[in-house]
């Protein structure tokens, strides 16, 4: 109705004057709701969009080079989408309307390209249009350089399709026919489609069910990926001038499907068909791929004229004889990779494998990747032509099901640094000699189905504190494996091993100081996921150089009930650095103080430490004797608590402390300051409600602060403030409705990382946190996406940018709203009910009140202040018109005419009393009336009856403060009078003029009956006087 639609415009107002006063102390992020991040790209990804955002002219539009609209919902492109953006070069448009069958739910999706929207971007470079159904090369700027259109639906190119793109050098075509993306025929490239782009450079083809090599590519290409398709043969002419190609792959044209991990196709038999002079114009090729094709044998023909071979790969064939004859490795003396993993027999495992001699001539081999082939042993004569390659550096032998291993022999390989046994059978020390055989040989073991199972996922190590074996001599890697025991034997002649892995097996023994004797120059030690039993002062003394040791998820001695566990030997390791006691669960019959004076860092997270703390003062001290200590991880130890005495007995020397997931659901922060030198505080994951109880003590060197996922709902104001040098703060994943500038002070502007996110923030009109997070808005990340509403429900899950003008209703204006409309509601329900029902009781009634109104108001009014008339009309008798429009208009009109409402006049031939003097009379008529109502054909000659009732009305006013006059005028001329200008000045609502129109005569009416009818005294102007008002 009215009121609804006279009120929407006033609140759209208000909403408009409260959002830009919430906001007017900061900025908002230029390109909502997208994110800036550095080198000039904005960040659209998993936002939702249907449609391109076109951003504010104030947004510096200019800097933009890369825009990423990956995982989105854009289904239609307009010409004008990115026009303007002058400076684009880098566009992402994957993922936002993928093929039916590469679709999360299968859903049909088409995406619809104008014809100008690229070409309106002169300045594109590289565009990505993977994983979206489209079915034909949209128009595209000559300047680009780089395309993407893998995971369409593309399947044909011809010479237009790409026409003019001259400057392109990267085409990348992937996944457009495969049983991803499935489609009827093949992708057809039409012979010299590409032929006239003479700068590319790399061509991705892979996975489109091609049949052969396209014909008369450019000869500039250098890679070219052909793999995972159906060429099953190769000859010259089908790479006739790529003499500048550097990579080539055309593994899984032809498969070996016993070992693929997805849909396969049977190779057919005698295929592959290689030429052998198929690579032998490629001088300058690098890189060959030709895993996963079937290839039973190696002829050397295929390797010649390749001099410059630095990588091979022939992983996933049936290569498991040939490598022990072939020469097909002599000619290349570059190669520095070469990858035969998983060239296995069919349910085969050998007992030896001996490679063959001319393994020997590869001298620039770097890494060797044979894991995979099933063999049983390794000895000496297994690796022995690789023991003369000066330049081996990498030799991975895991999932071989290898039970003998002499692993002496390592000695021999001058440039040696990794050696990967993982995933094998190795029990303990080889008691082999010098064991003789061919991979032929006539002792074999047929596997079972379940030997082939892969092996178990890797759990959370403690990778992120031990220093990293990629940077020592030699590192050899025996995790899950079979060992039970360590034996010194297993290492002899292993001196300069430096790092050893032993994760995973089941060595089960107490470690007493002699099981690596021979391993003097080891610096790290990897025993987790075993059952050692730490029960001697002297374990692991024997290793006089070790830095690191990792003794995580060793749980099941500490599980033994009344078994004690010592921890002395720690202080005898001078080196030591870096231990790991995690996830052991030890809680009692421990050392009951921990002593090193090198330790720098300690995981003893999954542990019980709150219940050894909970013994009284047993291990109060357990960590007090680690002098040196930096780095102390205690998450997941279950505490519930974390008394001040107990931050007292930690080391001083502390400066990262990690109590993530526990029980925390209080924290006494002025106990930091017996962590003097603490830097890092990371209490993420506890059942925290409220930061209060104190705040940061000044003077602590905390620089980084973590208390996300907690159940934090308050903040004390000035909380963070004294902490100065504080400049990471991630409050992310609790229950703050607000984030408040009291929280911080001055130390607001010194933040580098204020992460918010994930917390139910209140998105009412007037925030404050608003203007907040806009002043520091660059150091907090994933402002624009990741930081959202809570609340209103409206909002619920939406960015905090992303609210509607129309929601920010004031709260008393809804409220009153509501209460208007509730109650429009209930009388337009209410009154048709009652009238139906009883109708005519409530009309009695009305009619019966009606009766009873009047009656009470005579009774209430008769008092000093009721008057028995409502005007004395005053006018010349002498002049007829005026009389007798006294008598006829106005009586009638007031008397007659205004039903219940009308009024009561005082007339002199009507109304005064015979025998009563003329004065008596008079003062009766003017002190009776509320109202003295003068009626003039003039105002210039005013004698007689008109001037003393005049003189009367004023004398009332000065006895009792209230002004009664009010003039009718019926001529125009009456109007030039001082007096009635003055009046109409003061108080214009009781002058009246007679109009001459009948159609202002209503009017006239009404505005003189409230003129008689209200007091003088609201009428008067306020400008210039207040008016008359009764003492």
């Amino acid at each position: 109705g009215f009121c609804r639609s006279a009120l929407h415009p006033l609140s759209l107002l208000v909403q408009a004057i409260v959002l830009a006063m919430t906001l007017a102390l900061g900025t908002l992020p230029a390109f909502l709701p997208c994110e800036l991040q550095p080198h000039g790209l904005v960040n659209c990804n998993w936002l939702f969009l249907k449609s391109v955002p076109h951003f504010s002219m104030a947004a510096p539009r200019g800097n933009v080079t890369s825009l990423s609209l990956s995982s989105n919902r854009i289904h239609h492109l307009h010409d004008s989408d990115f026009a303007h953006l002058p400076s684009l070069r880098r566009l992402n448009l994957k993922w936002n309307c993928p093929p039916v069958g590469l679709s999360p739910m299968h859903f049909p999706c088409h995406m619809t390209i104008e014809p100008s929207t690229f070409l309106a971007v002169p300045t594109l470079e590289e565009l990505n249009l993977s994983y979206n159904n489209i079915m034909t090369v949209p128009a595209l700027p000559k300047s680009l350089i780089s395309l993407s259109l893998s995971h369409t639906n593309i399947l044909m190119l011809d010479s237009a399709s790409l026409a003019g793109l001259h400057a392109l050098r990267f085409l990348f075509m992937d996944g457009n026919c495969y049983y991803k993306n499935p489609c009827r025929q093949a992708l057809e490239v039409a012979p010299g489609a590409l032929l006239g782009l003479g700068n590319l450079t790399h061509l991705s083809l892979k996975y489109n069910n091609l049949t052969v090599v396209p014909r008369n590519l450019p000869s500039s290409l250098e890679y070219l990926l052909l793999s995972y398709n159906r060429i099953v043969k190769l000859a010259p002419e089908d790479l006739a001038n790529l003499t500048a190609l550097r990579v080539l792959d055309v593994g899984g044209n032809c498969r070996r499907c016993d070992h693929a991990p997805n849909p396969c196709m049977e190779c057919p038999r005698h295929f592959p068909q290689l030429h052998p002079d198929t690579f032998s114009h490629l001088s300058r090729l690098e890189g060959l791929v030709l895993k996963d094709s079937s290839l039973s044998w190696l002829n050397a023909s295929w390797f010649r004229g390749l001099g410059n071979l630095r990588v091979l790969d022939l992983s996933e064939n049936f290569l498991y004889k040939c490598i022990t004859k072939t020469k097909a490795f002599q000619g290349l003396t570059q190669l520095r990779k070469l990858n035969l993993s998983f060239n296995y027999q069919k349910r085969v495992s050998f007992a030896h494998l001996s490679l063959a001699p001319s393994f020997g001539s590869l001298v620039a081999l770097k890494e060797l990747d044979m894991h995979g082939i099933f063999f049983r042993s390794l000895d000496e004569t297994t690796l022995r032509p690789l023991a003369r390659l000066p330049m081996l550096q990498t030799l991975r032998l895991q999932m071989n099901f290898i039970n003998q291993a002499q692993l002496g022999i390592f000695r021999a390989f001058p440039g040696l640094r990794y050696v990967d046994l993982s995933d094998n059978r190795i029990s303990g020390a080889s008691e082999l000699t010098a064991t003789m055989g061919e991979a032929d040989g006539e002792e074999k073991f047929w596997l079972q189905p379940g030997d082939l199972a892969p092996a178990p996922v890797d759990t959370p190590s403690s990778e992120d504190f031990r220093p990293n074996c990629s940077t020592l001599n030699f590192t050899l890697d025996l995790s899950r494996n079979n060992l039970v025991t360590v034996q010194p034997e297993m290492f002899a002649q292993l001196s300069h091993l430096q790092c050893l892995r032993l994760s995973h097996n089941c060595i089960s023994q107490a470690v007493n100081g002699s099981q690596f004797l021979p391993l003097t120059g080891l610096q790290v030690l990897d025993l987790s996921h075993n059952k050692l039993d730490l029960y001697h002062e002297h374990s692991f003394t024997e290793l006089p150089r070790l830095e690191a040791l990792d003794l995580s998820y060793n749980s099941q001695p500490f599980g033994m009930q009344g078994v004690g566990h010592n921890f002395s030997f720690m202080a005898h390791l001078r080196t030591l650095r870096h231990l790991s006691l995690a996830h052991n669960n030890i809680h009692s019959q421990v050392s009951q103080q921990l002593c090193s004076t090198s330790l720098r860092a300690l995981d003893f997270s999954g542990n019980a430490l709150g219940h050894m703390w909970a013994e009284g003062d047993l291990y109060l001290h357990f960590f007090q004797g680690l002098s040196g200590l930096i780095w102390l991880d205690l998450s997941q130890n279950r505490l519930h608590t974390l008394l001040p005495q107990t931050l007292r007995n930690l080391p001083k020397s502390l400066q990262v402390l990690r109590l993530r997931d526990n029980y925390l659901a209080f924290f006494k922060w002025w106990s930091l300051h017996f962590l003097p030198k603490l830097e890092v505080l990371d209490l993420a994951g506890n059942q925290l409600k409220a930061l209060t109880n104190g705040s940061l003590p000044a003077g602590t060197r905390l620089r980084r602060l973590d208390v996300s996922c907690n159940s934090i709902s308050f903040v004390a104001p000035g909380f963070f403030s004294k902490a100065k040098e504080l400049r990471e703060l991630n409050l992310s994943a609790n229950a703050l409705k607000t984030v408040d500038h009291s929280w911080f002070g001055p130390l607001a502007s010194a933040l580098r990382i204020l992460d918010v996110s994930a917390n139910p923030l209140h998105c009412a009109c007037g925030a404050a946190f608003m203007d907040f997070l806009l002043e520091v808005q660059a150091a907090v990340p994933g402002l624009p996406s990741r930081v959202k509403c809570g609340s209103p429900g409206q909002l619920q899950g939406l960015s905090i940018f992303a609210q509607d003008l129309r929601l920010c209703l004031d709260e008393a204006l809804s409220w009153d709203c509501f209460a208007l409309s509730l109650l429009a509601v209930a009388l337009g329900l209410g009154v048709p009910m009652l009238h139906h029902l009883c109708g005519w009781d409530l009309w009695y009634c009305f009619h019966l009140c009606l009766a009873w109104l009047p009656w009470r108001g005579r009774q209430s009014g008769r008092g000093e202040d009721a008057l028995p008339y409502d005007a004395f009309v005053v006018f010349d008798k002498t002049q007829s018109a005026v009389a007798d429009w006294v008598y006829n208009e106005l009586r009638g009109q007031l008397e007659e005419c205004r039903g219940r409402w009308a009024l009561r006049l005082c007339l002199e031939e009507r109304d005064w009393l015979p025998g009563k003097t003329l004065f008596e009379n008079l003062w009766a008529s003017v002190y009776g009336s509320r109202k003295t109502l003068f009626v003039l054909a003039h105002t210039d000659r005013v004698s007689g009856l008109l001037r003393a009732s005049f003189l009367l009305a004023q004398q009332r006013l000065l006895e009792d403060r209230k002004d009664v006059v009010v003039l009718v005028i019926l001529s125009p001329d009456g109007r030039r009078s001082r007096y009635v200008r003055l009046r109409q000045r003061l108080c214009r609502q009781s002058v009246l003029l007679w109009p001459h129109q009948p159609s202002g005569q209503r009017s006239f009416w009404a505005q003189l009956g409230m003129a008689l009818t209200r007091d003088n005294h609201h009428f008067y102007n306020r400008n210039f006087c207040q008016g008359p008002t009764a003492e």
